[in-house]
């Protein structure tokens, strides 16, 4: 079995094997050389082309991008949403910055051999700021990018009182990325928010003229039924992402359903933070209730696991061979 990047591995494991196979031996495997940095964008334009539905996990830190190819997913989401709840400790409501973002997302994409995904909101401000974000992150190798059509300053999709650019400002910003890539092969998601605003008619319009505009994937936010989202791939031919928030305005349905719908890709930005930030809670609720961690270890991963997930062993032998 091989992900988007080429790289073979088994995802599988046991959680009382000695070592799991889903980090056993993955690290040795996992050396990324300039080929690799140079391969990803090919490889998410080789996604997109090929059948099937591609699922996009979130990742907000380098660490949750490791765990996600481990996990064997093909591809990884640098969540703006996540950026901001666990590196700032704030809600999505543009208070993250552009260099707050890129800092984090080039240590996602370091941290596996997969095409990252990064959400760079609205570009952080006009059609010059798009371009100059845009070769920022294309310098780095970063595979795809999401842009969307809210004012500054922007909120997460499934929040209320949402405001967005006029559609002109929108295309303007969309060409202004396409002409900043560094590399031409870059993925580019137009993301509309216009649905809470003007309504699904003119949200899907602004979709349409995005694609014209150079857009390679359309991501039309937050449709508030399954026949809403059902008629989002029917109106334009192209592919086109769904937005699965729990919780939010969107029904949640399954990745088989999004894939007989006609989307391409399925989008849990922030599922595994939500997932942690549940871990870290039951772990502290135990410490605090028990006073003592001696009898938790079914909350938490061993230190084995750790270490092999954080590739000590690749880095003491590297400490071997440098000494002097």
């Amino acid at each position: 079995m091989t992900n988007a990047a080429g790289m073979a591995w088994n995802p599988g494991f046991s959680p009382d094997s000695p070592c799991p196979p889903r980090i056993a031996g993955f690290f040795h495997s996992l050396q990324l050389t300039q080929e690799t940095i140079m391969k990803k964008t090919s490889a998410l334009r080789r996604l997109l082309q090929s059948d099937g539905l591609i699922v996009a996990p979130g990742a907000t830190t380098a660490l949750f991008a490791r765990l996600v190819e481990l996990a064997g997913f093909d591809v990884v989401y640098a969540t703006g949403a996540g950026v901001a709840n666990m590196n700032l400790g704030v809600p999505d409501i543009g208070l993250a910055t552009m260099t707050e973002s890129l800092d984090v997302m080039k240590r996602i994409d370091d941290a596996t051999s997969l095409p990252v995904i990064a959400d760079i909101d609205n570009g952080f401000g006009n059609a010059l700021m798009v371009y100059r974000v845009v070769r920022e992150f294309t310098a780095h190798g970063i595979a795809g990018l999401q842009l969307e059509d809210q004012q500054l300053p922007k909120r997460c999709g499934h929040f209320d009182g949402k405001a967005i650019i006029a559609a002109g400002e929108m295309i303007g910003k969309i060409k202004a990325a396409k002409d900043a890539m560094l590399d031409p092969q870059t993925v580019l998601i137009a993301r509309t928010d216009a649905i809470a605003v003007e309504g699904f008619e003119r949200a899907v319009e602004r979709a349409a003229a995005y694609l014209e505009a150079g857009a390679d994937m359309l991501f039309v936010e937050a449709p508030t039924s399954a026949d809403m989202l059902r008629r989002i791939p029917a109106a334009i031919e192209a592919p086109h992402l769904a937005n699965m928030v729990e919780g939010g305005k969107t029904p949640i349905v399954s990745n088989g359903e999004l894939q007989e719908m006609g989307f391409k890709m399925a989008l849990y930005a922030n599922s595994p933070l939500k997932a942690a930030v549940k871990g870290v809670m039951d772990v502290l609720a135990h410490l605090k209730a028990e006073g003592t961690t001696g009898n938790a270890g079914h909350l938490m991963i061993t230190m084995r696991e750790r270490n092999e997930i954080t590739r000590f062993d690749f880095y003491r032998d590297l400490e071997t061979k440098y000494r002097g």
